[in-house]
């Protein structure tokens, strides 16, 4: 009869046993990652304009700017109230502030379609601190989330589901056909295979979140190219990831994607409410700017697309040249020294 070490043996080889203690890692950094973004969520740096006549402009926006915590990163704008809406509506602002010279009730201009909990954040700060100086507070919404836009969340949960589509297609090539593939060839079959499936995958996306459910407005053109694009590039990164380190390259993508990604990609918190750490990898990594675009689409016209989409043609370029580099190494390593041409 085998002892009872060899049978542990058998049943837990230490491949195993190194993936499951990876697994338990990847596992608490989950945990420590969304409880550390999400348990004291505070502004921090909110970009507010504040419109005011010239004589009080500088005074009021030092004052503000000398606020405890830092919550406000305020600037003078001029051209009025005009002005400071086409700024936010830009995404250039985040709020603004307009002062009544001849009342005691000032104006604060928001963008709930950037996400509910950073308006009330930031209308929070204002009214304390305006009835500091015995004003008062009325908000108007100068690019409202949709009816059927609970808090502005479903753009963000429209771009993790994209993400979600890309690096599970990406593991199931691999998982049917080994982590690696084998040759130049097959890489590019894979990655075909990955950009057909990221098409259909943004068309239904962008489907289902606008006509079916009428939860995000906004082009569906735009949204199907925006939800291609993402699909596409979570789904380069995990082949290249596979690539680089076998089945372990699954474990990596989801790292990057889901346990750093989701919670710093500014859906239930926006980037202001975010600590320092997750605020600044935020938008550098798919699911943050796959949500900052799609929002942008649906409530600001598209304006501030540029950089979250250069972040995203980033990661899809690199996943091609590194899927395609590793699948040249592959076949190097596997040809005889003979038979390779110099």
């Amino acid at each position: 009869m085998p002892s009872f070490v060899q049978e542990l043996r058998s049943a837990v080889t230490g491949r195993a046993a190194i993936l499951v203690i990876g697994t338990l890692v990847l596992q608490l950094a989950f945990i420590a990652s969304y409880v550390g973004a999400f348990h004291s969520p505070r502004p921090r740096d909110v970009a507010l304009g504040v419109v005011a006549p010239q004589q009080i402009s500088g005074q009021l926006v030092q004052r503000l700017d000398g606020l405890p915590g830092d919550p406000l990163a305020p600037r003078a704008v001029d051209g009025g109230e005009a002005a400071a809406a086409r700024k936010i509506r830009n995404r250039d602002l985040d709020a603004a502030l307009i002062v009544d010279p001849r009342g005691t009730t000032d104006t604060l201009l928001v963008a709930s379609g950037a996400g509910a909990s950073l308006a009330q954040a930031t209308e929070a700060v204002l009214t304390r601190a305006e009835a500091a100086e015995g004003r008062k507070v009325r908000v108007k919404d100068v690019a409202p989330a949709a009816a059927g836009d609970a808090r502005g969340l479903t753009a963000f949960y429209l771009a993790v589901g994209w993400c979600v589509g890309g690096y599970l297609c990406a593991a199931i090539l691999a998982i049917s056909a080994g982590a690696r593939p084998a040759n130049s060839h097959r890489a590019v079959i894979r990655l075909g295979a990955l950009a057909l499936y990221s098409a259909a995958a943004g068309l239904f996306g962008a489907v289902i979140a606008g006509p079916v459910l009428d939860a995000l407005p906004g082009s569906i053109p735009g949204l199907w190219g925006l939800g291609a694009l993402v699909v596409f590039a979570v789904g380069a990164t995990t082949l290249a990831l596979q690539g680089l380190a076998g089945v372990v390259g699954i474990g990596l993508a989801i790292a990057i994607v889901v346990v750093l990604g989701n919670p710093s990609a500014g859906g239930a918190y926006p980037y202001p409410l975010l600590p320092p750490f997750w605020n600044a990898i935020g938008p550098a990594l798919p699911p943050g700017a796959g949500t900052w675009s799609a929002r942008s689409i649906a409530y600001f016209g598209g304006n501030g697309l540029a950089p979250s989409l250069l972040v995203l043609g980033a990661w899809a370029v690199a996943g091609v040249v590194v899927t395609m580099a590793c699948a040249v190494l592959k076949r190097q390593e596997r040809t005889p020294k003979s038979e390779r041409a110099f």
